[in-house]
């Protein structure tokens, strides 16, 4: 059996909406899906962190200033800095905790410091993720009972892995180390042996979404799910999607 036939199997076992996606190097991609659009969760954060790339290289934001962690309403989920005794850091240090621990207080400050409209125009305007939407802020509950979501493509996310390559070398070399430093390992890592693979990734979860998405030096890869019901599924099919894509190339 082929490693796509293998593939076809374990998404066939799926009883969501899914995206999968992988291109090995050397190889052409293979796609196959159930739709296109997904609720995008915390994988969004990874459009926001390019985009505020973008702004610093305009002059509009920087990494070096201060940020005051009590400037958002103190929302918990994913992360940790409302524990944190010090209130005052530099916003790249709230940009690491956003992406690194997925943390959702940080992810609103950066939104709140760079405009979440501003984003919004980089985002689909600038970085030509087109069907991408920034519509709420992060654990905005109100804002979604009034119809306000956050969504994401998967040929939006096929675009991320080329705007993530062609970066500058300093701001690639910057992102790449926190997209490594990403503590969620239980999706596409959950069957490979820990300290084995170098994985630049970016996962999301909320109820009925789970997704991941990422890269090595010879692989890119996503799996986007929704209308979970049964996450021991996705497990499952995760269990064998990981080391198809990224140890098998």
């Amino acid at each position: 059996m082929s490693w796509t036939e293998e593939v076809r199997k374990a998404l066939g076992s799926l009883d969501c909406d899914y995206a999968f996606y992988c291109r090995r190097a050397g190889e052409p991609p293979f796609s196959q899906m159930t739709r296109d659009r997904f609720r995008s969760a915390s994988l969004l954060k990874v459009p926001i962190l390019l985009a505020w790339l973008y702004l610093e290289s305009c002059g509009e934001v920087s990494r070096a200033e201060i940020c005051e962690l009590d400037e958002e309403p103190q929302v918990m989920g994913a992360g940790l800095s409302w524990l944190l005794r010090g209130r005052m850091i530099p916003y790249q240090d709230v940009i690491l905790l956003m992406i690194a621990l997925s943390d959702n207080l940080c992810s609103n400050l950066v939104i709140r410091r760079a405009g979440l409209e501003r984003l919004h125009e980089v985002i689909t305007s600038v970085l030509g993720l087109e069907q991408t939407r920034l519509e709420r802020r992060f654990m905005d509950y109100e804002a979604r009972a009034h119809g306000l979501e956050n969504w994401i493509s998967a040929a939006d996310c096929v675009r991320l892995f080329d705007l993530c390559r062609n970066l500058e070398p300093e701001n690639r070399e910057w992102v790449e180390a926190m997209l490594a430093a990403n503590v969620d390992d239980g999706l596409l890592l959950r069957n490979i042996p820990r300290d084995t693979l170098t994985f630049y990734h970016k996962t999301g979860s909320m109820t009925g979404v789970l997704h991941d998405w990422g890269y090595t030096e010879k692989a890119e890869v996503f799996l986007l799910t929704e209308s979970v019901v049964d996450e021991t599924r996705v497990y499952a099919a995760l269990d064998v999607l990981g080391p198809l894509a990224l140890q098998s190339c």
